[in-house]
């Protein structure tokens, strides 16, 4: 039995305490965003560099050809830095909320971070682009891991009901 909260609405649910394990993926997912930024930031820092190398590549390309192809390399590579700072931020959101359909999804994007670290490592390939590759790829694992254990699992468990 239990008593009316006073006038008569009842009393709010409350809801379990978030597992270590769930906090720690949720940081790792918070670091995972700041390295999208910091390589976000690299790009755009690079664009001479970016324009040198397309310029070397094929040097019969004219001016405009080349300053194009820039734009359309660093347009994709902002895009896409973007699209992985937010699906990183969601899933830190989604997680620590308890929703179970989260950490599902959050397995997939680290089995397609997987995929494209292993193109990546087959392709030439600027160092430190690859350095933030694989940190991302290490703090994703990170964040799985911590998703999966026990702990958690009661956690999505208990936030279901």
């Amino acid at each position: 039995m239990y008593q009316a909260y006073p006038g008569g609405a009842q009393m709010p649910e409350q809801r379990a305490p978030v597992p270590n394990s769930i906090l720690t993926a949720v940081k790792l997912m918070y670091a995972g965003a700041a390295l999208d930024a910091i390589g976000l930031l690299i790009y755009l820092v690079s664009i001479g560099t970016i324009r040198t190398a397309i310029r070397k590549a094929d040097p019969s390309w004219s001016t405009s050809r080349v300053h194009t192809a820039v734009v359309a390399f660093v347009g994709l590579e902002v895009i896409l830095a973007l699209i992985g700072i937010g699906l990183w931020l969601w899933m830190a959101w989604a997680n620590k909320g308890g929703r179970s359909w989260a950490r599902i999804v959050a397995l997939v994007l680290f089995g397609l971070s997987t995929l494209f670290l292993l193109l990546s490592v087959a392709q030439l390939h600027a160092a430190l682009g690859l350095l933030l590759e694989l940190l991302g790829w290490l703090v994703g694992m990170g964040a799985t891991i911590s998703l999966w254990r026990k702990d958690s699992s009661a956690y999505y468990q208990a936030s279901r009901s």
